[in-house]
């Protein structure tokens, strides 16, 4: 597989318990109630959304990124229920360095699950083994301890601290970086002989 083929048709992943698949029109409920629950938003960088033509909006800009090859981002799904969960996926998609950035968000009522590390794990095993990346970044805000935590069960790094990088809510936010390379991703797999 290569980043080429990934844009032509849209890939489906699955694990244990989950499938990772396109998101649709069709699913601004289940996304509404995750971007507007301020718990669930409060590190994202966006206010929550009043309302579910936001929701809406977000999700077509989900698939325009798509279309123009910038972004791979996947609804995520348990096997036996087609409702949606969260999403994760690749944004800043740099195919000429063989880098891009993860993100992701998850229903409040699935915290505390191993479904999003199980998800992210998906999501990065595709990217280094499928799309060819070389290296996956994350940026999240310190303080936010649960993103921090599945980063590092992930395998990330932490490399720094970019000091009032990112403007939000009236004032500047240092952003931190966190990086994975294919070859501790794929040691990792070697290492819980996944690989």
């Amino acid at each position: 597989m290569s980043i080429e083929s990934a844009f032509s048709q849209f890939p489906t992943l699955t694990t244990e318990r989950l499938r990772l698949r396109q998101i649709r029109p069709n699913d601004a409920e289940s996304f509404f109630e995750i971007f507007s629950d301020e718990e669930a938003m409060r590190y994202y960088g966006h206010e929550p959304h009043t309302s579910i033509e936001e929701t809406r909006a977000r999700i077509q800009r989900i698939g325009e990124q798509y279309e123009q090859r910038e972004a791979l981002r996947w609804g995520i799904t348990l096997k036996d229920d087609n409702t949606i969960l969260g999403s994760c996926g690749f944004h800043h998609l740099r195919a000429d360095f063989k880098l891009a950035e993860t993100g992701y968000e998850l229903k409040r009522s699935h915290w505390g699950q191993g479904i999003m590390a199980e998800a992210e794990a998906a999501v990065l095993e595709y990217g280094f083994n499928e799309l060819g990346f070389h290296r996956v970044e994350a940026i999240i805000d310190i303080v936010n301890g649960r993103s921090k935590g599945l980063l590092l069960k992930l395998g990330f790094t932490y490399e720094g601290n970019l000091r009032q990088r990112f403007y939000f809510q009236g004032g500047f936010e240092d952003e931190h970086f966190f990086g994975l390379l294919k070859e501790e991703w794929n040691a990792r797999d070697r290492a819980t002989g996944k690989g």
